[in-house]
């Protein structure tokens, strides 16, 4: 009777509760290296979720093959602790290397959409190029003159060139650098017509007159930018800012990102970084996992497609 009683109680008693997430030291990869525009908000947000989480949180600069060794180790990882901390470009490189070995729509758990940041087409203020209207006008009526740069080859800033082109029916001649520093660096010594560079890396520039921004890559006008129109404005479906995210393996579990989201949310308005983010034209997301799934969904198709049609191939 008694033993009849013990196996009862066990059966009715509720089952034991298993440790929430994270049970360990959670690892924020950052596919490139150290110093680059996203080390600043993967670090912040490092630091402040892991007092918040009850867990060092820690930044690993893993560069390489223009983020693909770091979004490699994610993908690889077992242990559910481990988030890849990366850019837009997690959508591009399948595009442009059809080996790479993952897929970032099967491979990876979308976690949140941290920021967006739009580009800004800028033009020397002394240049033949004074505005948006009269770019495509004249790339239209002289195919292959108009020389624009980007940080390299595959990069955002190159593919939302390429883009623009395809959606504007121009013709218009990519010349990639090693980096924002030496595109800034060809374009002020008059090599180019236009650079397409984040916003934060023109502003100076346009601050201290010499260059001028004649359009900027965000679905609506920048604070930072006023004068300058998007794209879209005139050319349809060419809106593309930089997107920052973070995103795990196929092994990270559900409540991850959950509490993950739960603990970032209260950074969305007024906090530190949202308002140095706001000084340089970003904003601050911090979505849900849904909002990143569907910019995943919209971004690989699409860049697959300007990659053929532009014939663009990888360095």
């Amino acid at each position: 009777m008694l033993r009849r009683t013990l196996v009862t109680s066990l059966l009715a008693a509720p089952a034991l509760a298993q440790p929430a997430w994270p049970t360990r030291l959670v690892r924020f990869i950052v596919p490139f290296a150290a110093g680059g525009p996203v080390d600043v908000p993967a670090r912040f947000l490092a630091e402040y979720l892991a007092p918040r989480l009850g867990q060092p949180v820690v930044v690993e600069n893993r560069s390489g093959a223009g983020g693909a060794v770091g979004v490699q180790a994610v993908i690889a990882a077992t242990d559910g602790h481990s988030l890849l901390f990366g850019t837009g470009s997690i959508a591009i490189q399948p595009a442009l290397q059809p080996d790479i070995g993952y897929d970032p729509l099967r491979d990876l758990t979308p976690i949140s959409l941290v920021s967006e940041s739009p580009m800004a087409f800028s033009a020397p203020a002394n240049g033949r190029i004074t505005s948006l209207p009269q770019l495509i006008a004249f790339a239209r009526a002289n195919p292959g003159k108009v020389t624009y740069g980007s940080s390299g080859t595959g990069t955002t800033t190159h593919m939302v060139g390429a883009l623009f082109a395809l959606r504007a029916g121009v013709e218009m001649v990519h010349v990639p650098y090693r980096g924002a520093g030496q595109m800034i660096g060809g374009f002020l010594a008059g090599d180019l017509d236009l650079m397409i560079g984040e916003a934060s890396t023109v502003l100076p520039h346009v601050r201290e007159g010499r260059a001028i921004a004649i359009a900027q890559t965000g679905a609506q006008r920048s604070p930072v930018l006023p004068n300058a129109p998007t794209l879209e404005e005139a050319i349809p479906g060419t809106a593309m800012p930089i997107w920052f995210a973070l995103c795990g393996s196929r092994a990270t579990p559900p409540e991850a990102a959950a509490r993950l989201v739960q603990e970032m949310a209260p950074l969305r308005d007024g906090s530190d970084l949202a308002q140095r983010m706001a000084a340089n034209g970003a904003k601050l997301i911090l979505s849900d996992p849904h909002v990143l799934r569907q910019r995943l969904e919209r971004e690989v198709p699409l860049w697959r497609q300007v990659v053929q049609q532009a014939g663009i191939k990888a360095e």
